[in-house]
């Protein structure tokens, strides 16, 4: 019997995420650790699963993630991202369900790059009257 697989790509600020889904009792595993070894805060698990929690999937998938760039706040959106664009492959009809939670829209916020002339994007150098 052939094991299907569905896969989703997840990025977010420098982080890209590829996600695999697999039928299984709820595993989540990032970069070859599990869930709670990875990421070190609750919060960040709860990012994590937020797809699968909206969805009522929790206990029917096994994921499979690996996620390279950024901290850990950008790689868990990542695997939040990629987890829902899987979803999606799994059934169609999730589509309103993840749309209304905002999982499938991509954040598009970045660092903003820096300018001449200053120290960081926006911040300048110390004003001296003399």
């Amino acid at each position: 019997m052939a094991i299907v697989n569905y896969y989703g790509t997840g990025r977010r600020k420098t982080s890209v995420a590829r996600v695999r889904l697999v039928a299984g009792e709820g595993n989540i595993v990032v970069n070859g650790r599990p869930l709670d070894q990875y990421f070190g805060l609750k919060t960040l698990e709860l990012i994590v699963k937020q797809p699968l929690s909206v969805t009522d999937a929790i206990g029917k998938y096994d994921v499979i993630a690996k996620v390279e760039g950024g901290g850990p706040t950008g790689q868990a959106g990542a695997v939040r991202h990629g987890i829902a664009r899987a979803l999606l492959r799994v059934d169609g009809e999730y589509r309103p369900v993840l749309k209304k939670a905002g999982l499938l829209t991509r954040d598009p916020r970045e660092k903003e790059r820096r300018k001449y002339g200053l120290k960081k994007a926006r911040k300048a150098s110390q004003f001296s009257k003399r």
